[in-house]
């Protein structure tokens, strides 16, 4: 018989009933020390004191009014990232997944608007992850993503991830945009180097190619710059941002220039719960918090401390691991076992880890993580190796 929620997950055999920072617990009291921030999402931990008083005092107030109105909270919020971005204008969506969909029609739309409607198309990387929607999934391409679902909307060229001269070749008079993930996510904690990002800043500007960065999960702080395109000095035209963003609370947004998103005029796009008061109420004040400079530094030393006990951890167990990747606390365990099996292994040392493509064991812990916590996990981790290592009785 069917399960009553829908059975797309296999789902671990825990359940939690309250957190604390990098901390949840069970019903039984069990602790679990967190390194997946529910996949790159509770930015500021669980249950952080100030977003918890951010979204009460808003619940006191209104909830939803719908955008036939005007939402301070989302006009504050929308403030706050234009004026730390290179964006001149926001849409706000619930999700990550719905804010890829906005981007591809607003690349779209842009060359509509152009008088260049054969230029629709937009080349993706294998390895990429942009949701699970029609087009999210065609943008991805793999057949993992779109086997069993029907015609794959058109549109979408796949390259090999980092392959500069077959982007080169690729971009033609039908090429509306180039989408990527700055870091790739669910494709195993892959950077793009800056240089790869400059170049493609430049076939940008001279065939007028827009550029999406994608930085749902490697955005909000996660390498330690607000975005993570800002280490290359490389803007887009268009970002598609969520996870962090709403620290816990569901909410995502498309951040763009004027010049992109100038054919988006009213009637072309909505959203019935995008930008409620709530989530703009919450976002606001993790953008608050996160876009600090001292907060963002401290995410960078966080992500070296972290780095070198990983790297550590490397060495003291060859035959687990092979090397550490990514950028702050956004990093990557590359394994010669199943990442799930450390994913599992690190249960029985109440340790949350996040598998990845490409072999990788996602570490994405909220980026208030003490340096005190950044050992115990590793140690914990540590167990789990050994535990693993260690030949079946």
């Amino acid at each position: 018989m069917i399960s009553s929620v829908l059975p797309t997950y296999n789902r671990a055999p825990l359940a939690f009933v309250k957190g604390a920072g990098s901390w949840l617990e069970t019903a039984d009291g069990t602790r679990y020390l967190d390194l997946g921030a529910g996949i790159a999402v509770n930015a500021l931990g669980h249950a952080a004191p100030v977003l918890v008083e951010a979204l009460t005092e808003q619940a006191h107030k209104v909830w939803h009014v719908s955008n036939l109105y005007q939402i301070p909270e989302q006009q504050k919020l929308a403030d706050a990232l234009v004026e730390k971005t290179f964006a001149d204008t926001v849409f706000f969506t619930n999700s990550g997944t719905e804010a890829c969909e906005l981007a591809v029609k607003m690349a779209r739309k842009y060359w509509y608007e152009k008088g260049a409607p054969e230029r629709v198309e937009i080349i993706t990387f294998r390895g990429a992850f942009h949701g699970r929607s029609s087009a999210a999934i065609a943008a991805a391409g793999s057949e993992k993503m779109v086997k069993g679902f029907g015609p794959v909307l058109p549109g979408f060229v796949h390259l090999d991830w980092l392959d500069l001269e077959a982007v080169k070749a690729a971009v033609s008079e039908k090429t509306c945009a180039i989408m990527l993930e700055p870091v790739q996510g669910e494709g195993g904690i892959r950077p793009a180097p800056d240089a790869f990002l400059k170049a493609l800043k430049q076939i940008s500007e001279e065939t007028g190619t827009l550029l999406i960065f994608d930085e749902v999960q490697c955005g909000m702080g996660r390498t330690g710059r607000l975005f993570a395109h800002e280490w290359s000095g490389v803007t887009p035209d268009i970002m598609m941002v969520a996870k962090g963003i709403g620290g816990g609370f569901p909410l995502g947004a498309v951040l763009a220039t004027e010049a992109a998103a100038a054919g988006m005029t009213a009637g072309t796009h909505g959203s019935t719960y995008g930008g409620n008061p709530l989530g703009c109420a919450v976002g606001a004040k993790v953008m608050e918090i996160v876009a600090e400079p001292g907060f963002l530094a401290a995410v960078n030393a966080k992500g070296g401390f972290l780095r070198q006990r990983l790297e550590g951890l490397v060495a003291a167990h060859p035959e687990i691991f092979e090397e550490v990747r990514g950028v702050g606390l956004m990093l990557g365990l590359k394994c010669k076992v199943a990442p799930g099996e450390l994913v599992a292994a690190g249960y029985a040392e109440h340790l949350l880890t996040v598998a990845a493509a490409d072999n990788v064991l996602r570490i994405l812990p909220a980026l208030t993580i003490t340096e005190e916590e950044m050992a115990e996990a590793v140690s914990r981790l540590d167990a789990a190796a050994t535990a693993l290592a260690k030949p079946a009785a």
